[in-house]
C-alpha cells in the first residue's frame, strides 16, 4: 500500500498551485495524508477528487471552510498500521514522549506546523514524521513531501523528496 504525506500546503499565499512532482503522485497513492494547513478549500477539493483516500487534518492557519470539513486530529487503520494525523505537535524538544503519551495507540503520528522534516522514533515504538511542506521551505533548503509503503504490517521504503526550486 503506497502513501503520499503532505502538510502545509498554504495555498494560494505560498504557491498558486501544487507542484508538478507531488501531483504525480496522486495516481501511485493508495492513501493520501494531509497534516493541515491548507488554506484554501480548492486543495481540499482537488485531493478528495483525486485520491482514492484522503487522510486529513486543518491546522491553526485553516479557516472556518475546512475546520467544518475536516477534523483537527484523524485516525485510521492503514494496512494494519494505526496511524494518526495532527498537525501540530509543540515544541520538538521532548515531541517523542509528549506524543507517545498524547497518542499512545498509534503507530504512526504524521503532522506538520513546522515546515521542517522530521522522522524519529519514541521508545514506545510511535514513528514520527513530518513532511514538511512542498510549497514553503521556510529555513529549510527545499521544498518537500514524503512517500512511504506499507507492507507486511510494517511502514517500509520511506523517502523524503525535495522538490526543485519554484521558477518565478
Amino acid at each position: 500500500m503506497r502513501l503520499l504525506l503532505m502538510s502545509d500546503t498554504h495555498l494560494p499565499r505560498r504557491a498558486r498551485e501544487l507542484p508538478a512532482p507531488l501531483l504525480a503522485e496522486l495516481p501511485r497513492a493508495d492513501v493520501v495524508v494531509h497534516a493541515g494547513d491548507w488554506v484554501d478549500t480548492a486543495t481540499l477539493d482537488l485531493l478528495e477528487s483525486r485520491s482514492r483516500r484522503l487522510v486529513a487534518v486543518y491546522g491553526n492557519n485553516d479557516g472556518p471552510g475546512l475546520r467544518a470539513r475536516l477534523p483537527e486530529v484523524a485516525y485510521a487503520d492503514i494496512g494494519g498500521l494505526r496511524f494518526g494525523v495532527v498537525h501540530e505537535t509543540g515544541p520538538a524538544r521532548g515531541r517523542e514522549a509528549r506524543c507517545a503519551e498524547r497518542f499512545p495507540g498509534l503507530d504512526v503520528l504524521v503532522f506538520g506546523h513546522s515546515h521542517i522534516p522530521w522522522d524519529t522514533t519514541a521508545p514506545t515504538g510511535l514513528r514520527l514524521l513530518n513532511p514538511g511542506s512542498p510549497t514553503d521551505r521556510r529555513r529549510q533548503p527545499y521544498c518537500t513531501y514524503m512517500t512511504a509503503s506499507v507492507a507486511g504490517g510494517r511502514l517500509v521504503d520511506l523517502v523524503l523528496h525535495r522538490l526543485p526550486p519554484r521558477r518565478t
